[in-house]
């Protein structure tokens, strides 16, 4: 069976210069590696041939020797053209894809770092972890969201241990290279013919291990605190507003960075007030002489009290709108409105005196027991 071509198994052409190679092999190395493609063996197939070929290609006298002689150049007895890296002779000797691997994307020796790290996992020398966020659900009265408030807040979170500074040592003892990986902060095991690299289990990548851990936070440089601080609530805020307090998250470990505080807010119920986006609903019962005869009332408002002009004739469910007397706005526009629906109350009961005066109304009105319409009477005609 004819060998594949190594130009093409790289997607480069012969003229290809050392640092088109070395793209061409950095797109496939990435496409078929064993840990992007869990087990498929075509794709591992694949690796090892394009890393073989890469190996060929990249070393000036090989590439030479391919050139002019193709894959015959490493066949046979004498074959080649001296050893290569990773104790290669020619094609026949044993080779291992990932050491040219490692080369390419900048991880020498097995150590932390590199693109290899950053696509695959690999662990960092003391690579700090940055602590997670953390929210806080705190509930606020709908005058607290409409005019702000401050708020005293206490929550439990994991906090830089106080004895060893974090470091998750005793005072007094210190960090020794890790047994395990002797620093690298990662091991190979070996899959076969392919050796994989994983992080190192006794120091989670680190490269080092803690003499004596600390008595405090047994060496993890957190421990678990009640935490207290002050919240400023915004003016116009509303349920499901969220609040971020930068780095009062949970702490970071050997190093990282402390994550953030996330307050969620959610207004109670008001029992007068309904809130649509920026406007307040509510509805209120007037007399039904001041709807008949017109006036002003006070009304409340979020901000005290206001007056509203009651129009002579006024029907019960007309609503009036107060401007700007609603929720303030949080992108600092134009504060909302407050609507006001009236309900005309009916007397339930009347002393003999206010019934004569209604009845002498009625009768000077001329719709004594009689519908409040002469139009109602005539559409009510017809189911009679």
């Amino acid at each position: 069976m004819a060998k594949e071509d190594y130009y093409e198994l790289l997607g480069a052409a012969k003229t290809a210069s050392v640092d088109e190679l070395k793209k061409a092999y950095r797109k496939k190395a990435v496409q078929y590696h064993p840990d992007k493609n869990p087990g498929n063996k075509e794709a591992e197939e694949m690796f090892k041939k394009v890393s073989h070929a890469y190996e060929i290609l990249q070393d000036p006298e090989k590439r030479a020797a391919y050139d002019r002689y193709g894959h015959a150049a490493f066949e046979g007895p004498g074959a080649g053209v001296g050893r290569g890296r990773g104790g290669m002779s020619g094609a026949g000797g044993f080779h291992d894809p990932f050491d040219i691997f490692r080369e390419v994307f900048g991880q020498q020796g097995g150590g932390g770092g590199g693109i290899f790290d950053e696509m695959f996992g690999g662990g960092g020398r003391d690579s700090g972890r940055d602590g997670s966020d953390l929210r806080y659900d705190l509930e606020i009265t709908l005058e607290e969201a409409a005019r702000g408030a401050e708020k005293e807040i206490s929550f439990r979170k994991p906090a830089t241990c106080e004895r060893c500074d974090g470091t998750g040592a005793e005072p007094g003892s210190k960090k020794i290279t890790c047994p395990t990986c002797r620093g690298a902060g990662q091991v190979r095991r070996s899959g076969g013919i392919i050796t994989f690299t994983q992080v190192c289990p006794t120091c989670a990548g680190s490269g080092s291990k803690i003499e004596k851990p600390c008595t405090a936070c047994h060496g993890e440089g957190r421990v678990v605190k009640t935490a207290k601080l002050n919240v400023r609530i915004p003016a116009g805020v509303d349920n499901g507003s969220r609040l971020r307090s930068t780095g009062n998250g949970e702490a970071g470990l050997a190093g990282g960075h402390a994550g953030d505080l996330y307050i969620v807010l959610s207004v109670k119920e008001h029992e007068l007030f309904e809130r649509q986006e920026d406007n307040l609903f509510c509805e209120i019962p007037i007399k039904f002489t001041l709807a008949t005869l017109g006036g002003t009332i006070e009304v409340p408002t979020l901000f005290g009290k206001a007056s509203l002009k009651i129009p002579v004739g006024t029907q019960s469910g007309t609503t009036f709108r107060l401007r700007e007397k609603g929720m303030p706005s949080l992108r600092g526009g134009r504060q909302g409105d407050q609507l006001v629906r009236v309900h005309v109350e009916v007397p339930q009961s009347l002393s003999p005196e206010q019934r004569k005066i209604l009845e002498d109304f009625a009768r000077i009105s001329g719709d004594a027991h009689e519908p409040t319409s002469k139009s109602f009477f005539e559409k009510a005609k017809k189911f009679f």
